[in-house]
């Protein structure tokens, strides 16, 4: 079962759409606060639609919280425009954390260029867009994941 980490979501519609894909995965969604909605927003109820209250879902006050109840296994990927490697440059394994920033900045350049060979991007024609929507990109990734490891 894979984890999908949105640290500090600005946009409820992307933490419900991010719900619905871990729901129709098997994937547990992480979300790291600050939050930029209640967690009672018709948004993200509307997003999740009546699915919202079957979302494996967990709330963090911060990202090292996470990683620390994860344990010293679990492999951590950070996905970033700013990586150098693509995500299908990745060998998943059942268990690791998918990690996505926030919509408008995404993720701290700190946290990108400390993870090294698990920081990956989306591979996007040059000169095309800044990013993609958060949702778009944890749906791209998390496939990707699903499809190397099976259900």
């Amino acid at each position: 079962m894979f984890s999908i980490v949105l640290v500090a979501p600005e946009i409820p519609h992307n933490a419900g759409a991010a719900g619905r894909l871990a729901l129709a995965t098997g994937a547990v969604l992480h979300l790291v606060k600050p939050l930029g909605f209640s967690l009672e927003d018709k948004y993200v109820r509307r997003t999740g639609l009546d699915y919202w209250k079957d979302v494996d879902l967990r709330v963090w006050d911060s990202l090292e919280e996470l990683q620390q109840a994860a344990g010293a296994e679990a492999r951590f990927w950070y996905l970033s425009t700013k990586a150098r490697r693509h995500v299908w440059e990745v060998e998943f394994a059942d268990g690791d954390y998918l990690v996505f920033g926030c919509e408008s900045k995404g993720l701290p350049e700190e946290t990108v260029f400390g993870a090294g060979d698990q920081a990956v991007k989306i591979p996007m024609k040059p000169d095309s867009t800044r990013s993609l929507n958060l949702s778009t990109a944890v749906a791209i990734v998390l496939y990707e994941a699903v499809r190397q490891v099976g259900f």
